[in-house]
């Protein structure tokens, strides 16, 4: 008995000196574990601010459901702050139970994503209670020539007759200013306001008639144009890689100076009246018909790209009892006037260069019918296609400041040559 309990009381301090160097071997992995642990929520921390930066974080939150969009202007998330995100990470590893999350989860907004706008009609509407104005400046500029022969042949190549060749040079001028207001999240109105300023130049020659020098013939126009009214509707809810369809409907008035109330000057242009056509003393400032125009607005966001378009539908309402107005000739009954209906599409591609500066491209072809009098075709009236190659910039100052800008090239012969615009829309 005496030597066992020495032998128990020899081992002791062996025992005692093992478990220390345990307890010791122990700390020390807690603290590499700690250690790791630290390291890989700041590895994650940073892993967000890069995904954020290049944009996956965005992406992300699209395939979770709907575009986060805070606001019509809004074109970025905030980014995460990496020391929060580490301690929140720390937080939840060394806690014993699962915490219920905090607060409440941001409403997702089904909003349309926001691109340069290069058409007309804009693809995101305004948010319920914003009041938008819209300040625009447009410029457009066209040349057109015209040969018009009036006689007969006796052989070829020889003409009796008069040979009417002309050189129209326009430029037009257009300030607008645009209203809308947001009735709720997915309906929103506009009035458009324009004020045109318009200057006609021709240059003509008339061959057969004593004239050996091109004669230049001027006209001009300033006033109020064609006041519009348009109504947005966001019919469906989208996401990513899903459509957002918006339909609306635009009504144009006449309220500026329309064709027929301007007068024709058929005694410097007619020469003997055997063309039967004059040009305008002065310009008018508005198309002289009522409007209606149906339409629908679609966006596809497809990363890195937002693809968008319309299809539109335009009605020129007919005029009744029309009269033509001629200098020194008084006015000349025209009857009914039905001018030709229009059929407009267009498709464009835009993507965020950062989080203020986007770019857009996009093409608009519009086909235009035929214009009937007193119930007969006109003439000297075709079918007229219109293309235009538009390219579209915008830049976000802030959150109520965007400055867009639109440069339209004309594809087709009758379609204008250039046409710029600038337009900031403003919230309130």
């Amino acid at each position: 008995m005496p030597s066992t309990s020495g032998t128990n009381d020899a081992s002791s301090p062996a025992i005692r000196q093992r478990l220390q160097e345990q307890d010791a071997r122990i700390e020390a992995m807690r603290g590499q574990i700690d250690a790791l642990q630290h390291q890989l929520a700041q590895q994650e921390s940073d892993y967000k601010a890069l995904r954020h930066a290049v944009g996956m974080d965005v992406l992300d939150r699209q395939r979770g459901g709907n575009i986060s969009a805070a606001g019509g202007n809004a074109t970025a998330l905030p980014m995460p702050s990496p020391d929060a995100s580490a301690d929140a990470q720390d937080a939840q590893q060394t806690s014993v139970t699962p915490t219920a999350p905090v607060g409440q989860a941001p409403a997702q907004n089904a909003r349309p994503p926001e691109v340069a706008p290069i058409f007309q009609q804009p693809g995101v509407l305004t948010p319920k209670g914003k009041i938008v104005i819209e300040p625009a400046y447009q410029f457009g500029y066209s040349t057109a020539s015209r040969v018009a022969l009036v006689g007969y042949t006796i052989i070829p190549a020889i003409l009796i007759g008069l040979i009417d060749v002309r050189q129209v040079r326009d430029t037009t001028q257009t300030a607008v200013l645009t209203g809308r207001y947001g009735i709720t999240n997915r309906l929103e109105l506009e009035v458009r306001v324009p004020y045109v300023d318009t200057h006609d130049d021709t240059v003509s020659r008339a061959v057969l008639t004593g004239s050996a020098e091109d004669n230049v013939f001027s006209s001009s126009g300033r006033g109020l144009g064609d006041i519009e009214a348009t109504a947005r509707y966001q019919i469906n809810d989208g996401g990513a890689d899903k459509a957002y369809y918006i339909g609306w409907f635009r009504f144009k008035s006449r309220t500026g100076t329309d064709p027929f109330e301007v007068i024709t000057d058929c005694v410097t242009r007619c020469v003997q009246n055997l063309t039967g056509t004059g040009l305008p003393i002065r310009q008018p400032t508005g198309t002289g018909f009522y409007t209606l125009q149906p339409g629908v607005t679609w966006l596809f966001p497809s990363d890195p790209v937002v693809f968008f378009g319309n299809l539109s539908y335009l009605y020129n309402v007919e005029r009744h009892n029309v009269y033509d107005h001629i200098l020194l000739g008084g006015t000349q009954f025209l009857g009914n006037v039905k001018m030709g209906n229009e059929a407009d599409i267009s498709i464009g591609m835009g993507m965020a260069l950062n989080d203020k500066a986007s770019l857009s491209i996009g093409y608009d072809q519009t086909f235009v019918g035929t214009t009937y009098v007193g119930g007969q075709k006109l003439p000297s009236s075709t079918k007229v296609w219109l293309g235009s190659l538009l390219i579209g910039g915008s830049y976000r100052f802030n959150e109520k400041r965007t400055l867009n800008f639109t440069l339209g090239v004309g594809v087709t012969r009758d379609t204008p040559d250039a046409t710029v615009t600038v337009r900031m829309p403003m919230t309130y």
